[in-house]
């Protein structure tokens, strides 16, 4: 079994401790020599770690003064009532969201059963990426019932906004009824959307929304760049 690569480890540490507060933004991270001596490695192994660290956005070096955090992951609750651009504007970030493809296809075995449809019923399909201050930190695609919904592609494409597009539809709330988390290694494909190394780490969630009178409207399937999201439980 292969091991994970300690430059990467140290990655994951640093990026640990600005998440969790121990180096806010503006703040310069220890010096290589420190780092090094800190984890027991030589200077090139930090040097690839603080690399990685610069390509996700978090830190920048700056000749003759050090590196220096740029940015924390942003925060990203996980509850019955979440909604997006609410959430990414609460930690402080500009949302956005970037249309990748809108189709209408017949539903497979995972998304019929979701929606409470028959296997090949019709759904409309909405790919695309959620940002952060510009910069990519999920991947996503929500699936919705066809029939239920006719015009919700219109709607998409009007607002990008799930919540908007399903106020136009008529359905002026909706709530998640389930949501399975799995971690997992990124694909050559997610990687390049979300400006990530493959095989960096993500988090792969599957979440079912339904309308007040219990019908589901959305099957949504998230991929969150590991490295710049934090996953937070909230109740409401």
């Amino acid at each position: 079994m292969s091991k994970t690569p300690i430059w990467k480890s140290i990655a994951l540490s640093l990026t640990s401790d600005i998440s969790e507060g121990r180096f806010g933004t503006g703040d310069r991270l220890p010096t290589e020599a420190q780092l090094a001596a800190t984890h027991g490695v030589n200077r090139h192994t930090v040097r690839r770690a603080l690399a990685e660290l610069a390509e996700q956005g978090l830190v920048q070096p700056r000749r003759g003064a050090g590196v220096f955090v740029t940015a924390r992951p942003t925060d990203y609750p996980i509850g019955k009532r979440v909604r997006y651009h609410k959430s990414i504007s609460a930690s402080g970030k500009i949302p956005g969201k970037r249309i990748l493809s809108l189709t209408t296809r017949a539903a497979d075995e995972a998304e019929a059963e979701a929606l409470a449809l028959k296997p090949g019923d019709p759904v409309h399909v909405y790919d695309g990426l959620s940002l952060a201050d510009g910069q990519p930190i999920a991947l996503f695609q929500s699936v919705f019932p066809a029939l239920r919904l006719p015009d919700i592609l219109t709607h998409l494409t009007e607002t990008q906004s799930v919540t908007k597009a399903l106020q136009l539809c008529g359905i002026e709330d909706f709530v998640r009824t389930s949501t399975r988390l799995t971690a997992r290694a990124a694909t050559a494909t997610q990687a390049l959307h979300l400006n990530l190394n493959e095989g960096a780490p993500i988090l792969h969630s599957l979440g079912i929304n339904a309308a007040p009178d219990g019908q589901p409207v959305e099957y949504g399937k998230t991929v969150f760049a590991g490295e710049r999201v934090t996953l937070t439980l909230n109740e409401t």
